[in-house]
C-alpha cells in the first residue's frame, strides 16, 4: 500500500530532506507532499491576482492561494507530520495540526523539548511527539511496514 504523508511547518533547516531519505533507504512506498517551501514564493502567492500596497491585504491573498494547496494535499494526506522549529512562531503550523485534529486525520509533532508547554494542546491531538526526524522516520517505518 503506498502511503501520501504532508509534511507541515518549519522551513528553514532541512528536516523534510532527512525523513524523505530516511523513508527511500527503507525502501518504503511513500509520497510526500508540502506546502511551498520557498519563503518569498508564498508570500507572492497571490500577488498575480492584484496590486497590493497594504501589506495585510497582499498576506490575506496570498494565504488563501496557498490554503488552496494546503488543504487539499492535507485532505488527501494518510498522514501529516507537524515540525515546529525554535526560531519562529509557525502559526501556520499549528493552524495545520488543528486542522488535522478537526478531520480526525492523524499527525505526528516534530519539535524540541524547550517548546513543550506552547505546544502541549497541539501535542494532546497529535499520534505521537517526535523530537528528531530520525524518530519520525522510525514511526512511519512501523505504522508503514509492520
Amino acid at each position: 500500500m503506498s502511503w501520501t504523508v504532508y509534511l507541515s511547518g518549519e522551513i528553514h533547516t532541512d528536516w523534510r530532506e532527512q525523513i524523505e531519505q530516511g523513508i527511500k533507504e527503507a525502501g518504503l512506498d511513500v509520497v510526500f507532499t508540502s506546502a511551498v517551501t520557498h519563503h518569498e514564493a508564498s508570500d507572492a502567492a497571490g500577488d498575480h491576482l492584484m496590486d497590493n500596497d497594504n501589506s495585510f491585504w497582499r498576506d490575506h491573498q496570498s494565504s488563501k492561494v496557498n490554503l488552496i494547496r494546503t488543504k487539499t494535499l492535507i485532505e488527501k494526506a494518510d498522514l501529516v507530520v507537524v515540525r515546529f522549529g525554535d526560531k519562529y512562531k509557525q502559526w501556520n503550523a499549528a493552524f495545520d495540526a488543528g486542522y488535522c485534529a478537526a478531520l480526525g486525520k492523524p499527525y505526528i509533532t516534530l519539535h524540541d523539548e524547550s517548546i513543550i508547554h506552547p505546544l502541549k494542546e497541539v501535542d494532546a491531538q497529535a499520534m505521537a511527539w517526535a523530537k528528531t526526524p530520525a524518530q519520525v522516520v522510525e514511526t512511519l517505518k512501523y505504522v508503514i511496514a509492520a
